[in-house]
């Protein structure tokens, strides 16, 4: 979905000395096609796994200084924005979830069809690993995760096997993890949704990361760091990460002014405008030339005006 995230930035990147953020950068695709189709924009690229930011620094080195690539999660969005003495902002782009990288290295953890070492960090310098999140979270805090996170209908039974398992021997690796989901399933719950390992992972992943808290001070901070006239674009990947889009760029485009009110006085107007109809789903084409672009969602919005306090 790149091109409809590049024409819904589009009217806001065009401007003079427009700059955007890519919050998510990864291998840096975005954030090449950001700075190819907007010749004048300056580009700041935000990641928090240090070879992501390597690989996409080589891959965006022919733009010189209109790149700025910083090591950071995306919620210091304020902070890396003043650190530049960059006030506002044009445009935000946020691509959620794993990136292709970091599923296709073996030795990240995040996949599981191939059996490696628990971890899944996005940054391997900082936080606990998925495998100390299952060796050492009391049964009832699993519990919690994989319905949470993972909406895992089957978590009890899930969980009970694995504290069963880990007091024999700690969890290192994805394979086991894997195996043993999927004795402890129920045959009904094997025959539908792919992978019985799937949920799991997720809810692993995302507790490993703190995504959801991380995302719930990011957008917010996102929208608050748009000028007048600035654009948000957001691909989330599972229902979750949507829901809480969708919540702030509500509660942003609705009027906060008392019921009955003959005049709506400019502090309660709304701050945001709305640039998609629900959220967006890729296409049939783009799913047949990338699976993993399935379960995209896409949310925009445009800042209509300023916070007034």
């Amino acid at each position: 979905m790149l091109q409809r995230c590049l024409d819904l930035l589009a009217p806001a990147l065009e401007r003079p000395g427009a700059v955007v953020v890519d919050c998510t950068l990864g291998l840096g695709g975005h954030s090449e096609a950001l700075l190819t189709r907007f010749p004048d924009a300056r580009l700041i690229g935000l990641d928090r796994d240090k070879e992501a930011l390597r690989l996409s620094g080589e891959r965006l080195a022919p733009y010189g200084e209109r790149a700025t690539l910083v090591h950071a999660v995306y919620d210091e969005l304020p902070a890396v924005l003043h650190r530049l003495g960059i006030p506002r902002v044009q445009g935000v782009l946020f691509d959620l979830g794993v990136s292709s990288m970091q599923l296709d290295e073996a030795d990240r953890g995040f996949a599981y069809a191939q059996d490696a070492p628990l971890d899944m960090r996005m940054d391997q310098t900082a936080g606990i690993s998925a495998a100390e999140v299952l060796n050492t979270y009391p049964p009832g805090e699993l519990v919690r995760i994989l319905r949470a996170y993972g909406e895992e209908k089957q978590a009890k039974r899930i969980v009970a096997a694995i504290v069963r398992e880990r007091e024999k021997e700690p969890f290192s690796n994805s394979a086991r993890l894997v195996e043993l989901i999927r004795d402890a399933l129920p045959q009904a719950a094997k025959r539908t949704g792919g992978n019985p390992a799937k949920r799991t992972f997720q809810a692993l992943r995302i507790e490993v990361n703190g995504e959801l808290s991380v995302l719930e001070r990011a957008i917010p901070a996102a929208v608050k760091a748009l000028d007048v006239g600035g654009r948000i674009a957001v691909l989330s990947y599972h229902s979750l990460e949507d829901r809480l889009v969708k919540q702030v760029f509500a509660a942003g485009a609705a009027s906060t002014a008392p019921p009955g009110l003959p005049v709506v006085p400019e502090r309660y107007q709304p701050r945001l405008k709305l640039l998609t109809r629900g959220a967006e789903l890729p296409t049939e084409e783009e799913i047949a030339e990338n699976r993993r672009a399935a379960p995209a969602r896409l949310r925009g919005a445009e800042r209509i005006r300023e916070d007034v306090e």
